[in-house]
């Protein structure tokens, strides 16, 4: 996935500076350090690696750093096989990348062209598995069940589905699953309010349209500011909506950082709009804003 080329990569005519390569991999150690990963055995050096990234401006820039972090963390994905979040398979490849970008000449031009392009494969294969192998997902029936069962949405499902607690409760027993071949002779009933399944609905193919759109946006080669702009747009707008309501801020973290490497040298407003994402993408993951929402509107 790496680009061989000239000295200088330029998008769109603006050329990428060494600020937004070493924002980019701070911003990976960070995200390490808030999420720590793996067996004993990989998380002490993952996290030591990632520390003194941030102490030391010349460990920021060494390959084998990078190199040393992706293969601890294919270690932990091997450590839980198969069951590691899709993001972390992400994660190792960013770092791998990140490595082999920095043995180049001009680091920065191939590590924005390695993040657009994880960026776009990653979304392309999101929308096919949705669109063409998940029926289930399609029909609106993943979000629906995912909404009265799992207890992380449980928030949401009341303040936007209008559901009660007792009702989310119900709903949940009725929905757990019975052995395989087995039939309850009396099977509860489900209350599933209207603003649930309209919300369900909204949610299913706003992702769907989202992710295609970051998708077609990152793989087609684009040169005019205003496709640029919406390249990030697309992607800052993902992040900042999905992320509100996904208990996955890791993900979140990783593409804000591969779309920082993406911004040209002038941008720093640009910047500094991903790395307020990044914060309030944060701020999801450690405030319980939809509990504190729901019962503000109880009193």
């Amino acid at each position: 996935m790496l680009r061989r080329g000239s000295a200088v990569l330029r998008e769109g005519g603006r050329g990428l500076d060494t600020a937004v390569r070493d924002t980019a991999l701070r911003l990976t150690a960070v995200a390490l350090l808030l999420r720590p990963m793996g067996p004993w055995y990989a998380r002490a050096p993952i996290l030591g690696l990632a520390i003194l990234t941030l102490a030391s401006n010349r460990a920021l820039r060494r390959p084998a750093v990078w190199f040393a972090l992706s293969a601890l963390i294919a270690v932990r994905i091997a450590s839980d096989w198969p069951l590691a979040d899709n993001h972390i398979y992400l994660l190792s490849y960013w770092c791998l990348a990140a490595g082999l970008a920095l043995r180049r000449g001009a680091p920065e031009g191939a590590l924005a062209w390695n993040a657009r392009w994880l960026i776009g494969l990653a979304f392309a294969c999101a929308v096919v598995w949705k669109l063409l192998l998940s029926p289930d997902f399609v029909d609106g029936r993943f979000f629906r069940v995912t909404l009265q069962t799992d207890p992380r949405f449980a928030d949401v499902a009341q303040i936007v589905g209008g559901l009660t607690g007792d009702e989310l409760a119900a709903n949940g027993r009725a929905l757990e699953p019975v052995p395989e071949g087995a039939e309850l002779l009396d099977p509860p009933s489900v209350v599933e309010p209207r603003a649930l399944r309209r919300f369900a609905r909204l949610s299913t193919w706003g992702i769907v349209f989202l992710e295609a759109a970051v998708a077609a946006l990152m793989l087609i080669p684009l040169a005019a500011p205003a496709a640029l702009a919406g390249r990030h747009a697309a992607l800052l707008l993902f992040c900042v909506t999905t992320y509100a309501f996904a208990p996955v801020a890791g993900f979140g973290w990783l593409l804000l950082v591969m779309g920082i490497a993406q911004v040209a040298a002038r941008q720093t407003w640009l910047r500094g709009v991903y790395v307020g994402a990044f914060l309030l993408t944060l701020f999801y993951s450690e405030v319980p804003w939809a509990g504190l929402l729901l019962d503000a509107l109880r009193r």
